[in-house]
């Protein structure tokens, strides 16, 4: 047996001893120590060979993923989707909390701040007749010029139903994020902001931020033509304030089914679009008006009511989240298409019509001594 003196005295002997023993089958401390060299000079030569291939610096965190959506998009050149790996345990169901504390939290902002505006929408009724009184007669005293642009738009704006005017500020704000894709410096932002991932640093603004977002031209296209189409029914059945409740509402909640879902079967990944809270619209309509007859665009000639619509829609959705199809979020569609049938049976009931004490809560605070109003009863001490 070589002892530690023999060792560092013999230097060159050394080499030859730890090379002889390593090559066999004992496991001794040289050659848990050969090994641990051998492992580090490999991790420095893996290291260097990405950083020999990067052309452009990448983003910090985990490699990415193209997502599902970015494949419908065949010339635009896709962006780098960031599939991060979960902090924790693969199914670590505690990144949810915060999740769900936000969809809580949103929707009932929502319905309050949609209450507090019909409440405003109502008080502002009598002055607003008396100034569309006072532009009709200075029209007739001020004609207007012959094709004056202005002129146009306001007739075309004055032709549309209520509820078009109402998703038209949507369809804009879609729009707009739709170009923001386009812009290759911005495409960190909106992968982090505008795509919802339960595994992502940043969880509960992307559930509302995610709903406004379309890469692809067709899912846009197709997305604010359903909206469209549905929105003067829905508008009319619910009020454009409570329509804008329920919509965002169900974007959030919809989001949120999605995180669980991913969650539960460990299919992570990137998910945008407005497709969970148009389908808690498409629902509610089709449950309160079930013997309505729609048709398909591409084909006008077939039929069918609005029960069986929401029922096949429902099906193929179930169908995909069970079988693990991912070129949809069907947990998002199902989540969306629950809570529209939900609202419409029994929400309705619970929230809106209940909303008379906050409603009291606030007309006391505009008539009390709100912001401006200067007290007008006994607000002065």
């Amino acid at each position: 047996v070589l002892n530690m003196t023999e060792m560092s005295r013999e230097s060159s002997h050394v080499r030859s001893w730890n090379m002889r023993i390593c090559g066999s089958d004992v496991l001794c401390p040289s050659s848990r120590w050969h090994f641990t060299i051998q492992q580090r000079c490999g991790f420095k030569k893996a290291t260097r060979k990405p950083e020999s291939k990067r052309v452009v610096p990448e983003e910090p965190g985990p490699p990415h993923t193209e997502s599902s959506e970015a494949a419908i998009q065949r010339r635009t050149p896709a962006p780098q989707w960031d599939q991060q790996a979960p902090s924790g345990p693969p199914r670590a169901f505690g990144r949810l909390f915060r999740p769900l504390v936000f969809t809580v939290g949103f929707t009932g902002c929502a319905f309050g701040s949609a209450a507090i505006w019909q409440y405003e929408s109502l008080k502002s009724r009598v002055q607003s007749y008396f100034d569309e009184i006072r532009a009709d007669w200075l029209e007739k005293l001020q004609p207007q010029k012959r094709g004056d642009v202005r002129k146009e738009v306001n007739q075309w704006w004055n032709n549309l139903s209520d509820g078009q005017k109402t998703v038209t500020g949507i369809i804009a704000a879609n729009a707009i994020v739709f170009c923001c894709w386009r812009v290759p410096s911005l495409q960190r932002s909106m992968i982090r902001y505008f795509t919802s991932n339960p595994t992502s640093k940043t969880l509960c603004s992307p559930m509302l931020l995610s709903t406004f977002s379309h890469f692809s031209f067709f899912h846009l296209a197709a997305n604010m033509y359903v909206l469209w189409s549905f929105s003067s029914s829905a508008v009319s059945m619910l009020g454009r304030e409570q329509f804008m409740a329920v919509y965002l509402s169900a974007g959030v909640i919809s989001t949120f089914v999605s995180y669980v879902s991913k969650m539960a079967t460990g299919r992570f990944g990137p998910s945008l679009g407005a497709s969970g809270a148009i389908m808690a619209i498409l629902a509610a309509v089709c449950t309160k008006m079930p013997e309505a007859k729609l048709a398909i665009i591409f084909l006008p000639m077939f039929t069918f009511t609005a029960a069986n619509a929401l029922k096949a829609i429902v099906a193929m959705d179930t169908a995909g989240l069970v079988l693990g199809w991912k070129f949809f979020d069907h947990a998002a569609h199902l989540g969306g298409a629950m809570f529209g049938i939900w609202y419409v049976l029994f929400g309705h009931e619970l929230i809106w019509k209940n909303r008379e004490p906050f409603v009291k809560i606030w007309h006391n605070f505009r008539t009390r001594g709100g912001p401006g109003r200067g007290g007008d009863q006994g607000g002065a001490m």
